[in-house]
């Protein structure tokens, strides 16, 4: 039957919960853009037998097949900008780096378009507060307060904060230390927010 692969590629986003990302099914985007190939080659063959033998009984057939090509395309098109706008939302859960597990299920492509979107996101922050760079990635949620108490999870090592103090991250310490500058350090798993 006509565009069931091209579905499939939706149904299999609609299966993922939003904030995953599935492997990229580079299998089944070929196999729809083969089946796109076959149907337009048939449709070149019925028109230009239609305009030669004037007839009329291909048309509705020629139509049949143009619409699947459409709704291939639209499929398509829809898969790819919703792996897009997922991967975006990665940048700013996770930082300018992915873990490694999310970068796996990343085509080439959209291994590039991730750095790009990095280098532009990164350009614009330092364009903003007069000259310094203003981190726009911080502070998701509107904080309660400036300080948190967070405890890491895993060795880090130093970690430096405006004042100058250098504190050592070591795994299951505790550290009440500001909230813009450790955000970044609890997407990334290695902080966790401690809640009294």
């Amino acid at each position: 039957m006509f565009c069931e692969k091209a579905i499939e590629l939706i149904r299999e986003l609609q299966r993922m919960s939003d904030g995953q990302l599935p492997a990229f099914n580079e299998d089944g985007l070929r196999q729809v853009l083969q089946e796109m190939e076959a149907l337009y080659e048939q449709n070149q063959t019925d028109v230009n037998e239609a305009k030669a033998d004037g007839r009329a009984d291909l048309i509705p057939s020629i139509k049949l097949r143009h619409c699947c090509l459409l709704r291939n395309q639209r499929c398509v098109t829809a898969y790819l900008y919703d792996r897009l706008l997922r991967i975006r939302a990665l940048r700013w859960e996770y930082g300018s780096v992915l873990p490694p597990n999310v970068r796996f299920h990343m085509c080439a492509e959209e291994v590039q378009w991730f750095s790009q979107y990095k280098k532009s996101l990164a350009s614009f922050m330092r364009s903003l507060g007069g000259g310094e760079g203003l981190d726009i990635t911080q502070d998701m949620k509107p904080p309660k307060s400036l300080y948190i108490e967070v405890r890491c999870l895993k060795d880090h090592g130093e970690f430096e904060i405006d004042d100058g103090t250098v504190i050592l991250l070591k795994k299951n310490s505790q550290h009440f230390l500001p909230r813009w500058k450790c955000e970044q350090l609890i997407r990334q798993g290695v902080l966790e927010h401690v809640m009294s």
